[in-house]
């Protein structure tokens, strides 16, 4: 039979095999660095070590160190993300973008860049554009349903995405000659990202991700139906809004910096299961670990 948690050594061997695929990405690339090299120029800054010669320090604390940073942030969040959400909705196809809110984010860095908007930036409109995208949404889901049923969230985030794509075509078609970099964010890069981002995903993944964390128990509950879980005492209504609001925060972060990453909270979750089972104790973290290595 197994533990409902992992082992120290579980957390060890994972937290291992992440440490070493970031240290394998900050040494490959365009220019590639000797792990001696990597390992001197962290030895510089955390002991005043001798640094490497050449430009290999400045490639891998400037350059490759924050993106290596952002990427597995973003990987671990997004399927954390999608673990809680097919859980939530007991939906083996959703993810942390079915509420629409990645998709009302990107309508706001859209936006931002067809029309120079530079007073909030491309994250700035973006997060705006997150957060009043969840509270439309929500607010209509209330509406219509007070209950706050699976099906009728679904039916609102599809309907919402198909509205902000569509407002999405309109714009970029009278972009005119900033369809490129609208393009191009569009598709999804952290390839410009820098210590302020990682800081922000950080955070991000640390108040949200410890939230959901906090309702693995209750998430466990519902794979049975809500009205079984209500039944041994969980608080399906509070339940559900304070972890569709941790999932769509936590979104909206990532998709203002990344841009829209699609398929790693949808196919991250389900390797994971394979591997320790639907239990949310242990599918939670492991999905933490599995989407980082995953995007690196």
């Amino acid at each position: 039979m197994r533990k409902d948690r992992f082992s120290a050594w579980s957390y060890g061997l994972m937290t291992l095999a992440l440490l070493g695929t970031m240290l394998l990405c900050i040494c490959l690339g365009s220019a590639a660095i000797p792990l001696t090299d990597t390992l001197s120029a962290f030895g510089s800054v955390l002991f005043g070590t001798q640094p490497p010669a050449g430009t290999a320090r400045t490639i891998v604390l400037t350059v490759r160190l924050p993106r290596v940073l952002c990427v597995a942030l973003t990987g671990a969040s997004l399927s954390l993300c999608g673990a809680a959400m097919q859980g939530l909705l007991r939906n083996p196809l959703a993810d942390g973008s079915t509420l629409g809110v990645s998709t009302g984010a990107a309508l706001g860095a859209v936006t931002a860049l067809a029309f120079g908007i530079t007073s909030l930036g491309t994250m700035g409109m973006a997060m705006l554009f997150a957060f009043a995208s969840l509270l439309l949404i929500l607010s209509l889901a209330y509406t219509l349903d007070r209950s706050l049923a699976t099906h009728s969230i679904i039916l609102i985030g599809v309907i919402f995405s198909m509205f902000a794509s569509s407002l999405m075509s309109l714009i970029i078609y009278y972009a005119g000659e900033k369809i490129r970099s609208i393009t191009f964010w569009t598709m999804g890069s952290l390839a410009h990202c820098r210590y302020p981002h990682a800081a922000w995903l950080a955070g991000a993944l640390l108040i949200c991700g410890s939230v959901i964390l906090l309702h693995r128990e209750e998430l466990n509950a519902f794979a049975v139906g809500e009205e079984n879980a209500q039944h041994v005492g969980v608080h399906v209504k509070r339940v559900k809004l304070t972890v569709l609001i941790a999932v769509s925060v936590l979104i909206g972060v990532c998709v203002s910096i990344g841009g829209t990453i699609a398929f790693v909270g949808l196919v991250t979750p389900h390797m994971a299961r394979m591997v320790v089972g639907p239990n949310h104790k242990r599918l939670l973290p492991a999905s933490l670990f599995a989407g980082a290595i995953f995007l690196l």
